[in-house]
């Protein structure tokens, strides 16, 4: 049962922030599919499009990891209990959170959304302040110096392009 609880914790906020918030906007507000009645919408279409199904690619991953490396979930009550910094977490600190943002910003632009768009940057805004100001102290405090050194190596929204290679 225990397996089960995990797994779906893991799977509730994504949900909430990528599906249901997202569809209550769209229903709301009207919004409709971009139409690719011009080149600018046609690549406005494929981008929203590729961001979301990299974003979604962030998402799988970085639960896969948390649960098989780190083994816990994003939930807070049930944090890793590893520090993981393998995989995607090279390339950047917050794949989870930079996963759920691509999706947002993809479904803004597919839905030619300005409030999906809003809801987007409310999203960053509150995650950065959690971050910065919640989320890293309780990771320096619970892994110390493997942390601090994983912090001044990997950036944490947007992927590098080369992976932190460990020492």
């Amino acid at each position: 049962m225990k397996l089960f609880t995990r797994f779906l914790f893991s799977l509730i906020l994504p949900l909430i922030v990528t599906v249901i918030v997202p569809s209550i906007f769209i229903l709301k507000f009207n919004n409709h599919l971009l139409a690719p009645i011009s080149l600018i919408f046609g690549v406005i279409l494929v981008v929203g499009i590729f961001l979301i199904l990299l974003g979604l690619g962030f998402v799988v991953y970085t639960n896969k990891s948390f649960f098989k490396v780190g083994k816990g979930t994003l939930a807070p009550w049930d944090p890793p209990k590893k520090l993981v910094v393998d995989d995607l977490y090279r390339y950047v600190r917050n794949p989870m959170i930079s996963g759920l943002s691509m999706i947002i910003l993809g479904e803004s632009m597919i839905f030619s959304s300005i409030e999906l768009f809003g809801f987007f940057i409310i999203v960053v805004i509150f995650n950065h302040i959690y971050f910065v100001y919640s989320e890293e102290p309780g990771l320096t405090k619970r892994f110390g110096n493997e942390y601090t050194e994983y912090k001044k190596n990997v950036p944490r929204w947007i992927p590098s392009l080369t992976p932190w290679e460990k020492e």
